[in-house]
């Protein structure tokens, strides 16, 4: 009896092109495509919020941080990732919301767009997660105060989904003085 290798060949070399295109495409391209959002979820208070993983490039623990004088309360300060020089910001101070004293679980979240790239401080990092697009509610007409300008919606689960988009250009969280 014989077998033709060649055709086995030739069929694993289609399966395998099939399977590296299917991971070179991009899962947040995926997910809008079918009507979802894929989501990076973390703590922060009490409450679990969601920013589009589409701007986030990583998540660091907050190992050492340099305290920066004269900014806003809600800038931390300054870290270093992979040798870039980030600014850190506190969410927490920046939306008025209830904070506890900084821990080695605190994470950063890098978020970036094509104009601007720092850290966000989260308590903990949940992971990612796609959600339906049609799963985001409007957010509650309660909810009001320097937060509710940033909100894209809140989940059916509770979790508040962030406008990273706007979070990223809003002129009150970019410092930008020239020193005399």
């Amino acid at each position: 009896m014989t077998t033709d290798l060649s055709a086995g060949a030739a069929d694993k070399r289609l399966i395998l092109k099939a399977r590296a295109r299917a991971l070179a495409q991009e899962p947040a391209a995926e997910c809008a495509a079918r009507g979802f959002l894929e989501i990076t979820e973390f703590r922060l208070a009490a409450e679990t919020y969601g920013l589009a993983s589409a701007f986030v490039r990583e998540v660091q623990p907050l190992k050492d941080y340099t305290p920066l004088p004269g900014v806003p309360p809600f800038v931390l300060g300054l870290i270093s990732v992979h040798g870039q020089i980030l600014s850190v910001v506190d969410l927490k101070k920046f939306f008025s919301l209830p904070g506890k004293s900084l821990s080695e679980l605190d994470k950063v979240i890098v978020i970036r767009n094509d104009r601007m790239e720092f850290g966000i401080l989260a308590d903990a990092v949940l992971g990612t997660r796609p959600i339906p697009l049609d799963a985001i509610q409007a957010a509650p007409p309660t909810v009001t105060g320097i937060g509710a300008e940033y909100l894209k919606g809140v989940t059916r689960e509770g979790v508040i989904v962030l406008d990273a988009e706007k979070i990223l250009s809003d002129e009150k969280i970019v410092i930008s003085q020239k020193a005399e």
